[in-house]
């Protein structure tokens, strides 16, 4: 009895310890987890020992925060958080939306993560700076809350890769530096027609590993975006291509190019990878043509549209014609400040002038039209005129070509044709032939005349007093015929027709 006792008591503390072991585990690992929050979640804002706090401005900078301090006044609107430790941006460094927040600093701080809902309570930033950290890439939508961002510093980063929708939805952006990064594609749907920041002025890609750009589609851009267009010190190869854009945007006076003019250089091509200035390509390298202002050339009866491309956006624009005679009615100046003039005559050449005046900047801009003293028509039908000319002269090129060449040849001298023994008036060569023949008989049967062959040269050249008009051809046979069979050479009659023959067709010289 005594036993069962006991074995019911031990019972009862093993089913009392395995219930108490039951409920305690969910604390025990409930326990690193909230240690690890608490590793996340800063510490309250302390404005006497590590933070200053002056009307709405929070400086909490170089204090070794590894967190963003909590329970921040909703009245914040400047929050300086620079030169700490702070290296991952979470969603929830902010509980509560802080709607008077225009102004984060958190530069030098070794970031390597942002959160894609890291913004979603502060959407009223117009500044944010998240320079000289770690980041290496932009995701998608990252930055699409901040509608309002009107300055964005991520220069001194890491960063390589960057979605082409990172910076959506920052329609009021104006200037963005991501220089001193590794991006290495030039970000052209920031700043191209249907695509770009409508707001944006200012583009920094300097000093990255862009090794080629969309020449083409910069030198169409207005020169208030290409006035603040930066891409000095990056490893571009060296080409006359390049070296023309950045010498109109020199000439042109815009501040990305006149501002860093010894920075913007180029690779030249071998091993050492020698860097030069790519304003020096025309003197030393490479011979690039000298580029100079371009000139609106036209015809006469034309109309031409003078653009006043002026370095900032918002200006007012006034025209004065060659002479500084000013815009009469029947010029039209457009809404957008670019004048329109025509139909041209040959006295409209001369230099325009455009005015451009805001509060901040005083422009001029000079535009210089050369009228060429003919109609566009005109000069079309004297270049259909001398493409006429030149077909005409191949086409007879190919005619003669094909006579000499193409046309069927029947004479002996001819490939294929052969010489026939019994008609000595085939051919010059038979002619000479029987000449030359009925010569050397006769130099056989008068061995005593001496001279053999070489007397009898006057053969093939009959004198002139030998020679009788019949129809206007020689006759050597005709009257003479009987004084050369009387000859006491003992000429043959055959030697005549030789004669004739060579005197006839063709003439021979010996």
């Amino acid at each position: 009895m005594g036993g069962s006792l006991w074995i019911s008591h031990g019972a009862t503390e093993a089913s009392f310890g395995g219930r108490s072991f039951i409920a305690v585990l969910p604390l025990a690992l409930l326990l690193p987890t909230l240690r690890v929050s608490g590793q996340f979640m800063g510490k309250p804002l302390d404005c006497q020992k590590t933070c200053v706090c002056a009307s709405n401005i929070v400086s909490c900078s170089r204090v070794n925060l590894t967190n963003v301090p909590t329970t921040l006044p909703q009245y914040t609107a400047v929050l300086d958080l620079s030169f700490n430790a702070i290296t991952r941006l979470r969603a929830e460094w902010t509980p509560v939306p802080l709607d008077r927040l225009h102004s984060l600093h958190l530069s030098h701080n070794g970031l390597t993560f942002l959160s894609s809902e890291a913004f979603a309570n502060v959407k009223q930033l117009r500044c944010l700076d998240l320079s000289s950290n770690y980041i290496r890439q932009l995701d998608e939508f990252i930055f699409e809350p901040l509608e309002h961002l009107e300055v964005l510093l991520l220069y001194s980063n890491r960063i390589s890769q960057i979605d082409r929708t990172a910076f959506s939805g920052l329609v009021s952006l104006q200037r963005l530096y991501l220089s001193h990064n590794q991006i290495s594609r030039f970000p052209l749907e920031l700043v191209k027609e249907r695509s770009r920041l409508d707001s944006l002025r200012l583009l920094d890609v300097s000093s990255n590993r862009i090794k080629a750009l969309p020449l083409n589609e910069l030198q169409a851009l207005p020169a208030w975006i290409k006035n603040g267009l930066y891409f000095h010190n990056n490893p571009l190869p060296c080409s006359c291509e390049v070296h023309e854009v950045v010498a109109r945007w020199y000439i042109k006076e815009l501040s990305s190019a006149v501002d860093f003019r010894g920075s913007h250089t180029c690779v030249l091509p071998g091993h050492q990878k020698e860097k030069i200035a790519i304003l020096d390509l025309d003197k030393v390298y490479l011979n690039c043509s000298e580029v100079t202002a371009m000139d609106k050339k036209a015809f006469l009866e034309q109309f031409l549209v003078l653009d006043c491309d002026t370095r900032e956006r918002n200006v007012t624009k006034s025209w004065a014609l060659p002479g500084n005679v000013p815009v009469p009615p029947a010029h039209k100046i457009a809404d957008d400040g670019s004048l329109r003039i025509g139909p041209l005559k040959a006295e409209d050449s001369g230099v325009y002038t455009c005015y451009a005046t805001s509060e901040s900047l005083n422009e001029t801009v000079y535009v210089t039209v050369v009228v060429f003293n003919s109609t566009e028509v005109g000069g079309l039908e004297n270049l259909k005129t001398a493409y006429t000319t030149l077909i005409g002269c191949l086409v007879s090129l190919v005619l003669v070509l094909f006579y000499l060449y193409l046309t069927p040849c029947h004479y002996a001298c001819c490939p294929g044709q052969r010489l026939e023994k019994g008609d000595p008036r085939d051919s010059l060569h038979s002619s000479t032939v029987s000449i030359t023949h009925a010569h050397l008989q006769t130099g056989q049967e008068r061995p005593e005349g001496g001279g053999g062959f070489f007397d009898n040269k006057h053969g093939a050249f009959l004198q002139p007093k030998d020679r009788l008009e019949q129809n206007g051809r020689l006759n050597p046979i005709g009257e003479e015929d009987e004084e050369w069979r009387g000859d006491s050479r003992g000429r043959r009659r055959s030697d005549a027709g030789s004669v004739s023959s060579v005197s006839s067709d063709t003439p021979m010289v010996v």
